[in-house]
């Protein structure tokens, strides 16, 4: 796509233009299109088995599972919330930005979408911070103990939070009918000053502050888990800054393609046209891949874990086999036992999120 002269006119410092508005650079609209509808259908896909599957093998055991594990289970549903919503986004890019579904269904899918926005990156700082504390702090109370209020409490201050925080970008969003219908971020009025406080608060709130405790958690871990005498190799510390690193790449291009537009906004003659441009046809990119989170959270911090994976089986053969017709119960209490104290000696060492909830 060719970027046309949008504004004939100048702003001259010593007779010198001080900002042209004039775009040479040509994009190529229809690749991207085509890029981004190929990433929504793999995020769509794989995301929604994923997460089937991490719900589905862990909400058994939601009343009674450590504060890590219940992070776990609210993350995945977070993920599925805005899976379910992805068809919608797949086919508004297909179509170049048009929106066939109604007023009310554009205002409810970018809602669910911001809802797991902030969600998502407080379940994940949460969880961090509770494995970091059951590992350093075993006897000191946890911030979701198991069969207390307060862990309720807390889950819903996290989701209400989330809903608050998602209404004050949610409220401006509308449809509306220009050359096709469309579903645009458009405040009636101070609509700069509006979209520069918006992008600020997502940047503390989503990326900053959550960073801040996943990666100084993560060290912390790491420095932990390198002191364990248990640890035979060095993938339990190499693991922990992997969750680190995913959480900034995914997050970090979105956050500064987005602060970048938001300097343009305070300063429209700091970057040049062809910048400008450049960033517009970024944004939906980085966009999409900020949600291949949905992908790579289940992946780290459940399907690497050996618990995760004995429940998966465990799951899978409980539906498909017959009961037995008669065990005694000694030996069941003692087979119970026995993989009671092998689960505890692999929570002890292991960097996997999901084996603490054992």
């Amino acid at each position: 796509m060719t970027y046309d002269l949008h504004n004939s006119s100048y702003d001259f410092y010593n007779g010198t233009p001080w900002f042209v508005y004039e775009c040479t650079i040509q994009l190529d609209e229809d690749g991207r299109r085509i890029v981004l509808f190929l990433l929504f259908l793999v995020l769509f896909m794989v995301g929604l088995a994923e997460n089937t599957l991490v719900v589905w093998v862990n909400w058994r055991r939601r009343h009674s599972a450590s504060g890590v594990l219940f992070c776990i289970i609210n993350m995945s549903l977070s993920d599925l919330m805005v899976i379910f919503t992805m068809p919608f986004f797949m086919l508004e890019v297909t179509m170049d930005q048009v929106w066939l579904w109604g007023r009310f269904l554009c205002k409810v899918t970018y809602l669910v979408y911001v809802i797991n926005f902030y969600s998502s990156s407080f379940f994940l700082a949460f969880m961090t911070l509770e494995r970091y504390l059951s590992l350093t702090r075993p006897n000191k109370p946890a911030c979701f103990p198991v069969q207390h209020k307060r862990r309720w409490i807390l889950c819903a201050g996290i989701w209400l939070l989330s809903l608050f925080l998602a209404l004050l970008e949610n409220v401006h969003i509308d449809l509306l009918e220009w050359d096709e219908p469309g579903c645009y971020m458009v405040p009636e009025q101070n609509f700069t000053e509006w979209f520069v406080s918006v992008s600020f608060l997502c940047l503390i709130f989503q990326f900053l502050g959550p960073a801040s405790i996943i990666i100084t958690c993560n060290v912390l871990i790491a420095r932990a888990v390198r002191t364990t005498p248990d640890v035979q190799n060095r993938r339990d510390v190499w693991l922990v800054h992997v969750y680190s690193l995913v959480f900034v790449a995914c997050w970090l291009p979105y956050h500064l393609v987005f602060f970048l537009l938001t300097l343009d906004d305070l300063d429209p003659h700091l970057f040049s046209c062809n910048t400008i441009g450049v960033l517009y046809f970024s944004l939906n990119v980085v966009q999409c891949l900020s949600l291949f989170h949905c992908i790579a959270n289940p992946i780290l911090y459940n399907f690497l874990s050996k618990s995760f994976r004995n429940s998966l089986i465990n799951t899978v053969i409980s539906r498909i086999s017959l009961p037995p017709t008669s065990v005694p119960s000694n030996t069941v209490n003692d087979k119970a036992g026995t993989t009671a104290v092998k689960e505890r000696k692999l929570s002890n060492v292991s960097t996997s999120h999901s084996d603490i909830g054992e």
